[in-house]
Protein backbone atom coordinates (compact mmCIF):
# COMPACT_ATOMS: atom_id res chain seq x y z
CA UNK A 1 0.00 0.00 0.00
CA UNK A 2 1.53 3.24 -1.01
CA UNK A 3 1.41 5.69 1.33
CA UNK A 4 -0.13 9.14 0.56
CA UNK A 5 1.94 11.67 -0.33
CA UNK A 6 0.70 15.46 1.94
CA UNK A 7 -0.88 17.81 -0.41
CA UNK A 8 1.10 20.73 -1.57
CA UNK A 9 0.41 24.46 -0.22
CA UNK A 10 -0.96 26.60 -2.95
CA UNK A 11 1.10 28.81 -4.36
CA UNK A 12 -0.12 32.87 -4.24
CA UNK A 13 1.57 35.98 -5.73
CA UNK A 14 3.87 38.00 -4.53
CA UNK A 15 2.83 40.15 -1.78
CA UNK A 16 4.15 43.79 -2.83
CA UNK A 17 4.72 46.38 -0.58
CA UNK A 18 5.96 50.04 -1.49
CA UNK A 19 4.78 53.90 -0.44
CA UNK A 20 2.61 55.16 -2.84
CA UNK A 21 3.40 58.89 -1.79
CA UNK A 22 7.01 58.23 -2.73
CA UNK A 23 5.83 56.84 -6.04
CA UNK A 24 3.68 60.26 -6.96
CA UNK A 25 6.38 62.32 -5.90
CA UNK A 26 8.81 60.40 -8.01
CA UNK A 27 6.69 60.49 -10.79
CA UNK A 28 6.13 64.36 -9.99
CA UNK A 29 9.28 65.06 -9.88
CA UNK A 30 10.67 62.83 -13.20
CA UNK A 31 7.39 65.12 -14.91
CA UNK A 32 9.75 68.22 -13.62
CA UNK A 33 13.12 67.17 -14.71
CA UNK A 34 11.63 66.08 -17.99
CA UNK A 35 10.31 69.19 -18.69
CA UNK A 36 13.18 71.32 -17.62
CA UNK A 37 16.17 69.34 -19.20
CA UNK A 38 13.91 69.11 -22.19
CA UNK A 39 13.36 72.83 -22.34
CA UNK A 40 17.11 73.57 -21.73
CA UNK A 41 18.00 70.35 -24.43
CA UNK A 42 16.09 72.57 -27.31
CA UNK A 43 16.61 76.15 -26.48
CA UNK A 44 19.20 76.14 -24.60
CA UNK A 45 22.52 78.54 -25.99
CA UNK A 46 26.15 77.13 -26.40
CA UNK A 47 27.36 74.73 -24.31
CA UNK A 48 23.88 74.99 -21.96
CA UNK A 49 22.12 71.71 -23.58
CA UNK A 50 25.31 69.83 -22.48
CA UNK A 51 24.84 70.74 -18.80
CA UNK A 52 21.00 70.07 -19.39
CA UNK A 53 21.88 66.64 -20.36
CA UNK A 54 24.34 65.83 -17.69
CA UNK A 55 22.13 67.26 -15.38
CA UNK A 56 19.21 64.60 -16.21
CA UNK A 57 21.93 61.87 -16.42
CA UNK A 58 22.06 62.30 -12.97
CA UNK A 59 19.00 63.32 -11.78
CA UNK A 60 16.75 60.84 -13.28
CA UNK A 61 18.31 57.62 -11.76
CA UNK A 62 18.72 59.18 -8.68
CA UNK A 63 14.90 59.91 -8.08
CA UNK A 64 13.76 56.84 -9.38
CA UNK A 65 16.20 55.07 -7.26
CA UNK A 66 15.01 56.59 -4.39
CA UNK A 67 11.05 57.40 -4.97
CA UNK A 68 10.19 54.56 -7.58
CA UNK A 69 11.97 51.88 -7.21
CA UNK A 70 11.78 50.92 -3.79
CA UNK A 71 9.53 47.80 -2.69
CA UNK A 72 9.33 44.94 -1.07
CA UNK A 73 8.29 41.24 -2.73
CA UNK A 74 6.99 38.97 -0.31
CA UNK A 75 5.56 35.08 -0.58
CA UNK A 76 5.84 32.31 1.09
CA UNK A 77 9.11 31.12 0.68
CA UNK A 78 11.02 34.33 0.96
CA UNK A 79 11.26 38.32 0.59
CA UNK A 80 12.92 40.08 -2.20
CA UNK A 81 13.82 43.55 -1.02
CA UNK A 82 14.44 46.36 -3.72
CA UNK A 83 15.98 49.23 -1.90
CA UNK A 84 17.58 52.16 -4.11
CA UNK A 85 21.05 50.36 -5.39
CA UNK A 86 20.52 46.82 -3.93
CA UNK A 87 18.41 44.48 -4.21
CA UNK A 88 18.13 41.54 -1.11
CA UNK A 89 16.97 38.53 -1.25
CA UNK A 90 16.20 36.84 1.70
CA UNK A 91 14.52 33.56 1.95
CA UNK A 92 12.65 33.02 5.38
CA UNK A 93 14.72 30.05 6.86
CA UNK A 94 17.60 32.83 7.13
CA UNK A 95 15.52 35.72 8.11
CA UNK A 96 16.37 35.99 12.05
CA UNK A 97 13.84 39.06 12.64
CA UNK A 98 11.25 41.89 10.68
CA UNK A 99 11.38 44.46 12.99
CA UNK A 100 10.35 48.35 12.93
CA UNK A 101 12.00 50.78 15.31
CA UNK A 102 12.54 54.27 13.40
CA UNK A 103 12.80 52.36 10.09
CA UNK A 104 12.00 49.31 9.04
CA UNK A 105 14.63 46.57 8.57
CA UNK A 106 15.12 43.18 8.68
CA UNK A 107 18.11 40.83 10.56
CA UNK A 108 19.58 37.70 8.56
CA UNK A 109 22.36 35.95 8.84
CA UNK A 110 24.14 38.44 11.29
CA UNK A 111 23.43 41.58 8.74
CA UNK A 112 20.75 44.30 8.68
CA UNK A 113 19.03 45.24 5.53
CA UNK A 114 17.17 47.98 6.05
CA UNK A 115 13.34 48.25 4.06
CA UNK A 116 13.37 51.75 2.03
CA UNK A 117 9.55 50.68 0.59
CA UNK A 118 8.03 50.91 4.15
CA UNK A 119 9.28 54.13 5.76
CA UNK A 120 8.03 54.55 9.19
CA UNK A 121 6.12 57.15 10.51
CA UNK A 122 6.54 58.20 14.21
CA UNK A 123 3.48 60.48 13.37
CA UNK A 124 1.37 57.63 12.62
CA UNK A 125 2.38 55.21 15.00
CA UNK A 126 1.60 58.05 17.77
CA UNK A 127 -2.27 58.30 16.23
CA UNK A 128 -2.24 54.36 16.28
CA UNK A 129 -1.30 54.21 19.84
CA UNK A 130 -3.78 56.83 20.89
CA UNK A 131 -6.95 55.39 19.05
CA UNK A 132 -6.09 51.97 20.78
CA UNK A 133 -5.52 53.57 24.23
CA UNK A 134 -9.44 55.37 23.41
CA UNK A 135 -10.98 51.80 22.43
CA UNK A 136 -9.51 50.08 25.37
CA UNK A 137 -10.91 52.86 27.51
CA UNK A 138 -14.36 51.47 29.40
CA UNK A 139 -17.92 52.81 27.65
CA UNK A 140 -18.76 56.40 29.62
CA UNK A 141 -22.58 55.80 29.24
CA UNK A 142 -24.97 53.83 31.13
CA UNK A 143 -24.16 51.83 34.48
CA UNK A 144 -26.03 48.73 33.17
CA UNK A 145 -28.16 47.45 30.17
CA UNK A 146 -28.07 47.77 26.93
CA UNK A 147 -25.79 50.32 26.63
CA UNK A 148 -22.91 48.98 29.09
CA UNK A 149 -23.36 45.49 26.65
CA UNK A 150 -22.75 47.01 23.41
CA UNK A 151 -19.65 49.17 25.01
CA UNK A 152 -18.06 45.67 26.08
CA UNK A 153 -18.66 43.92 23.27
CA UNK A 154 -17.13 46.85 21.19
CA UNK A 155 -14.19 46.95 23.53
CA UNK A 156 -13.57 43.56 22.96
CA UNK A 157 -13.90 43.91 19.09
CA UNK A 158 -11.07 46.80 19.30
CA UNK A 159 -9.14 44.35 21.55
CA UNK A 160 -9.47 41.48 18.72
CA UNK A 161 -8.15 43.62 16.16
CA UNK A 162 -6.05 46.53 16.92
CA UNK A 163 -5.10 49.43 15.52
CA UNK A 164 -1.45 49.91 13.97
CA UNK A 165 0.28 52.39 11.82
CA UNK A 166 0.67 51.38 8.13
CA UNK A 167 4.26 50.25 8.94
CA UNK A 168 3.91 48.30 11.89
CA UNK A 169 1.02 46.38 10.05
CA UNK A 170 3.52 45.95 6.80
CA UNK A 171 5.95 44.75 8.77
CA UNK A 172 3.46 42.31 11.41
CA UNK A 173 2.15 40.96 7.94
CA UNK A 174 6.04 40.11 7.03
CA UNK A 175 6.90 38.76 10.36
CA UNK A 176 4.13 36.41 9.97
CA UNK A 177 4.98 35.21 6.79
CA UNK A 178 8.73 34.86 8.40
CA UNK A 179 7.01 32.51 11.13
CA UNK A 180 5.07 30.21 8.90
CA UNK A 181 7.68 30.49 6.30
CA UNK A 182 10.75 29.43 7.88
CA UNK A 183 10.59 26.00 7.72
CA UNK A 184 9.26 25.15 3.91
CA UNK A 185 12.13 23.65 1.85
CA UNK A 186 11.80 26.24 -0.28
CA UNK A 187 12.13 28.95 2.28
CA UNK A 188 16.52 27.76 2.96
CA UNK A 189 19.11 28.98 1.93
CA UNK A 190 21.57 32.33 2.37
CA UNK A 191 21.19 35.69 1.50
CA UNK A 192 21.70 37.35 -1.81
CA UNK A 193 22.82 40.66 -2.58
CA UNK A 194 23.08 42.06 -6.09
CA UNK A 195 23.93 45.70 -7.16
CA UNK A 196 21.49 47.35 -8.94
CA UNK A 197 23.73 48.86 -11.63
CA UNK A 198 21.42 49.75 -14.20
CA UNK A 199 21.33 52.62 -11.46
CA UNK A 200 24.53 53.58 -10.61
CA UNK A 201 25.78 53.41 -14.33
CA UNK A 202 23.70 56.22 -15.88
CA UNK A 203 24.29 58.19 -12.54
CA UNK A 204 28.08 57.91 -11.85
CA UNK A 205 28.03 58.42 -15.89
CA UNK A 206 26.31 61.85 -15.58
CA UNK A 207 28.16 62.88 -12.61
CA UNK A 208 31.11 62.67 -14.45
CA UNK A 209 29.75 64.25 -16.93
CA UNK A 210 28.55 66.82 -15.24
CA UNK A 211 32.42 67.20 -13.70
CA UNK A 212 34.07 67.35 -17.26
CA UNK A 213 32.24 70.19 -18.10
CA UNK A 214 32.31 72.39 -15.29
CA UNK A 215 36.41 71.67 -15.32
CA UNK A 216 36.00 72.77 -19.09
CA UNK A 217 33.51 75.88 -18.58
Amino acid sequence: MSSQQPPEEPAYEDRVYRSPMAVVTGVLLLALIAWLCGDTLVRGPGNTPWFAAAIGLLAVPLTVAFTVRPAVFANADRMRVRNPFRVIELPWGAVDAVRAGYSAEALADGSKYQLWAVPVSLRARKKANRQQNRQSLPGRGGLAGRGAGSAGASGAAAAADPQLAPADQVVDELRQLAERGASRPGAQGSVRVRWAYEIIAPAVLGAVSLIVLIAVR
